[in-house]
């Protein structure tokens, strides 16, 4: 690839308006070609350029797992409408507060209430865990990650006092998506989910599984090509990981390159976005997160879900929930970030512009 990888704005430009032909190049380039020099150059430009505007913070979240049932089918994902062969379970709004309780001890200022799109969860009783979360801990941020719902929902969410959305695209591609999920299911919908959160006010994020089946050059240079139009505050990459109920068992056995090539290339096409080292990540490689930071990201997200329930959130087979990823674990997660020259940070960290539109009306 004739790309000068020693000049980050170049490159971001290059990234900012490369067309669909390009993108599936340089991804196939760091794939199959690129030296071991290459890709270390790469990951240093994806750390400069989110250095230039978070000055090396990894933000912390606290992760609560509230519920693992789901009423769609996703056919990759191990807590699928049809599978039998795990233990459901739902958080009491009691729990909830007790697991934020024990996070705000700990230091956090942002708590992530992730999981299935259970209809149990109404609005009535979304709102009001959300509401008490944010009048007893009116500094935190509150991130929802329950996957689609109505615009009306979301603006009720919102009203609640939600600030943050999740909701993974998991592919832009027509064909792609409808490999990997149940017809009921559109990406038409989903796409649509996005730009009312957006729309809304909500800091949005999307994001997708690497090496998910079917995947190609051509479809994750469309997935680029959406991140770049949507211009999401958030990006949840990480490896797929086959999970042992689901049609994909066995699919292949998942590494962290292509993860870290691809976190590296969205820090460098979207500098202040930002991007977690997940779970799966670390699942797939015991140093996986600490690569995952330097290859650009900025944002881990320990679980403070109840222990008893860690091991039922099965969304992939071996998933971490008792080490370095863990809250228990957080001293030693601080010392091996703060060992990188990198500095943990507990405040709500939020989008870097938003922080400092917040800067300016504090000085006014």
């Amino acid at each position: 690839m004739n790309i000068d990888l020693t000049d980050v704005k170049k490159v971001s430009q290059w990234m900012e308006s490369a067309n669909k032909k390009d993108i599936s190049n340089i991804i196939s380039f760091f794939y199959e070609d690129a030296t071991e020099n290459e890709c270390s150059a790469l990951h240093r430009l994806a750390c400069e350029a989110r250095d230039m505007h978070y000055n090396g913070r990894v933000y912390f979240r606290g992760l609560i797992e509230f519920t693992n049932y789901c009423k769609n089918d996703c056919y990759y994902c191990g807590i699928q409408r049809s599978n039998q062969n795990i233990t459901r379970y739902r958080l009491s709004e009691e729990e909830i507060l007790k697991s934020c309780e024990r996070g705000y001890r700990l230091g956090f200022r942002t708590f992530v209430l992730q999981g299935g799109e259970d209809m149990y969860f109404t609005d009535s009783r979304l709102c009001s865990i959300i509401s008490k979360i944010k009048e007893k801990y009116p500094d935190c941020a509150v991130t929802l990650s329950a996957g689609e719902r109505s615009r009306e929902s979301y603006k009720n969410l919102y009203d609640a006092g939600a600030d943050r959305y999740l909701l993974r695209h998991e592919t832009a591609n027509e064909e792609h998506y409808r490999k990997l999920h149940p017809a009921e299911l559109s990406l038409e919908n989903r796409k649509r989910c996005l730009y009312d959160l957006k729309e809304i006010g909500f800091q949005v994020g999307a994001g997708f599984m690497v090496d998910s089946p079917f995947q190609t050059y051509e479809t994750l240079a469309e997935d680029f090509i959406f991140l770049r139009e949507l211009k999401p505050h958030m990006i949840g990459i990480g490896p797929f990981i086959p999970h042992k109920d689901t049609r994909f068992a066995g699919y292949y056995n998942p590494s962290s390159q292509h993860t870290l090539i691809l976190l590296s290339l969205i820090r460098i096409m979207l500098p202040k976005t930002l991007l977690p080292s997940t779970t799966a990540l670390g699942t797939v490689d015991k140093n996986g997160q600490r690569k995952g930071f330097a290859a650009g990201a900025n944002v881990i997200m320990p679980n403070l879900s109840p222990m008893e329930h860690r091991g039922d959130y099965t969304l992939y087979d071996n998933k971490l929930y008792t080490g370095l990823e863990s809250s228990e674990q957080l001293a030693a997660l601080v010392r091996n970030i703060e060992s990188m020259g990198l500095t943990p940070d507990f405040s709500r960290g939020d989008y870097v512009d938003m922080q400092n539109a917040a800067r300016r009306l504090n000085q006014q």
